[in-house]
């Protein structure tokens, strides 16, 4: 997330009728609407690493693995994201602008980005019922984090070399480890 581009209140229909005409992606919390920085070219290799290993696991599935350009609505908060990579297994979730009911959301960090996403997405993003699996993932460092939920507790896990996650989202199971994660990302 960036800088509040104006401090008018806008509501969730006004932002999002006005989402087909903004040239740059812009994210939403509360009636106030926030530019969103460019990614680095490693950062749009990690999320292609990502969420070409889920896309490939959806075939045959209702699920659906989405980068960049989906927003994720959090209810609770009345917040729009866009996050890196979000796999949605809910069949009746199919607004065409976001999903409500992800089960993986995927946050490559970034220097600029790194707090936003630890903090206030995270405090946002937990309280989507439907959220099983948040992996944060450092695009400067092979560094990666993937926080699970266990009923109504959260697990965290720091990825090691040898490590290997198995995500499970509905009939989806995919395998991830840092090696999949960082491919030709130079890392």
């Amino acid at each position: 997330m960036g800088v509040a581009l104006k401090h008018a209140v806008l509501s969730e229909t006004e932002y999002l009728d006005s989402e087909e005409f903004e040239s740059r992606k812009r994210e939403y919390v509360a009636g106030e609407v926030y530019a969103m920085a460019g990614g680095s070219a490693r950062h749009n290799l990690i999320s292609i690493n990502l969420v070409s290993k889920l896309h490939a696991a959806t075939r045959g599935t209702p699920c659906q693995a989405f980068m960049a350009d989906m927003k994720v609505k959090v209810e609770a908060w009345q917040a729009f994201y866009y996050p890196d990579v979000m796999l949605a297994c809910t069949q009746n979730d199919d607004h065409p602008l976001y999903r409500t009911s992800p089960c993986l959301i995927v946050e490559v960090l970034s220097p600029s980005t790194a707090s936003i996403d630890e903090r206030e997405k995270w405090l946002h993003y937990r309280d989507i019922p439907s959220l099983r699996y948040y992996l944060l993932i450092d695009s400067e460092k092979r560094h990666a984090r993937i926080r699970s939920r266990d009923g109504e507790d959260w697990l965290e896990q720091t990825l090691d070399e040898d490590d290997i996650v198995t995500l499970v989202c509905g009939p989806v199971s995919a395998s991830l480890c840092l090696d999949d994660i960082y491919e030709r990302s130079g890392l």
